[in-house]
């Protein structure tokens, strides 16, 4: 997958998410999407996995605590990034994008979840025996709420894709249902900033996974360091470099070292659970037509997606 800056800018202009310049006031007859009347009273605790002996992976694969865990990593730096974000930034800067009080609202609510999972997860973790890995120091790179804005849809969105891709992988029924608990209320937090960001909120008819690696490669570019012992043993893949200022549909896509990554031989482009791939050629390759939604985009040297193919991502 691309560095995150140019992950920005490969879903800017595909039309599936990344960096705004301004949210347009709502214009007469739409709405965007209102957050209920806050309650007073405390929310009911969150539900989590029963306190079950850890289940044993399948060959070559992650235990559920391993996914656990890897699930918790990311809760954390969620959390993280909507306590920073509303520590540093005001409310009247995101009216200033043209969010409503509700708007703001339900931005700072989507926070709240974040945090709540991570309570969650770690109480799930905990009655396991095992430590609960801890949160890392991050480094979210933004300096406007019109940034934070922008980051979160995609960090919602490859919440949604990390949740899907790790479905699979589970084996124990009850840590399966609490995911999924946690997965459709991350799809509701990316259709939020979708819609209050003018973006279509369901821009597909799929989602699309990601497995775990493909996942941490996004996420490392937002973390600096994490404690001892709280380091996931998941190597990123090698981040893509492009050299190409903007990405259209249909445009040649250019590395910025033609040479690198040895062996590359196709562009690959996982959208809604399928991939498109195209070839590569003296560093370029063409962006095809029909992505909508999130698209990743990865570097293999052969016609496939799974993690030994893939050169860089």
């Amino acid at each position: 997958m691309p560095s995150i800056s140019s992950f920005l800018k490969i879903l800017a202009v595909l039309g599936i998410a990344g960096g705004i310049e301004a949210m347009p006031r709502p214009q007469p007859g739409h709405k965007y999407p209102h957050r209920p009347e806050r309650r007073q009273d405390p929310a009911p605790p969150a539900a989590s996995p029963s306190p079950t002996a850890p289940v044993a992976a399948p060959a070559g694969g992650l235990s559920d605590i391993d996914i656990l865990q890897f699930a918790l990593s990311l809760e954390h730096l969620e959390s993280n990034f909507y306590s920073q974000g509303f520590q540093r930034f005001p409310p009247q800067d995101f009216s200033a994008l043209g969010l409503s009080e509700a708007n703001i609202q339900a931005l700072q609510a989507i926070g709240e979840t974040e945090a709540t999972h991570v309570t969650a997860l770690t109480s799930a973790i905990s009655a396991t025996g095992a430590p609960p890995v801890q949160a890392c120091t991050y480094n979210f790179n933004f300096t406007t709420a019109a940034d934070m804005v922008a980051t979160a849809r995609i960090l919602e969105a490859v919440g949604v894709s990390a949740y899907l891709g790790a479905a699979p992988l589970i084996q124990s029924k009850d840590i399966l249902s609490t995911a999924g608990s946690i997965l459709t209320v991350e799809s509701r937090h990316q259709t939020f900033i979708r819609a209050a960001s003018a973006a279509a909120p369901v821009p597909a008819p799929f989602d699309t996974p990601l497995g775990p690696r493909a996942v941490f490669t996004l996420a490392s570019g937002f973390i600096q360091s994490c404690p001892e012992g709280s380091n996931l043993n998941i190597p990123a893949f090698p981040a893509i470099q492009l050299s190409t200022p903007m990405v259209t549909a249909g445009q040649s896509l250019v590395l910025q070292d033609t040479a690198q990554p040895s062996g590359a031989q196709f562009c690959a482009y996982v959208n809604q659970g399928q991939t498109m791939f195209t070839p590569l050629q003296q560093g370029a390759c063409t962006v095809p037509q029909g992505l909508a939604g999130e698209v990743y985009m990865m570097v293999t040297g052969q016609e496939s997606v799974v993690d030994e193919a893939v050169l860089a991502g």
